[in-house]
């Protein structure tokens, strides 16, 4: 994976199959490690890179969008095809965290 980029060239999440609601659904491992790194972050906010330093994959970040476990924070006017993204309500309660005072469900 060259670069930090995430594009947006693949359908985000896995479909809709008729299962659970899309928070309900149990995150892979290494959506778990992605998400669990916002809890230490001011505002929530995810990664970029791994604790190794590469890249988060695109698809872990587009499939925990569309989970509602992350949304999209802010759009990175330098390179704008970068996912800045942050936890959700939903993303913190996934990992046993309470969401910080001030921050409610969209749409509540």
């Amino acid at each position: 994976m060259a670069g930090a980029k995430a594009k947006t060239t693949r359908a985000a999440g896995g479909g809709s199959s008729g299962g659970p609601a899309r928070s309900e659904r149990a995150p892979s491992p290494a959506q778990r490690a992605y998400l669990t790194r916002g809890l230490t972050q001011p505002g929530g906010k995810l990664p970029l890179f791994d604790g190794e330093g590469r890249e988060v994959a695109p698809e872990t970040v587009r499939v925990c969008l569309a989970r509602g476990w992350a949304e999209p924070w802010f759009a990175n006017p330098i390179k704008p095809d970068w996912i800045i993204a942050r936890l959700t309500p939903a993303g913190y309660r996934l990992l046993g965290a309470e969401p910080p005072a001030g921050r409610v469900e969209a749409g509540a």
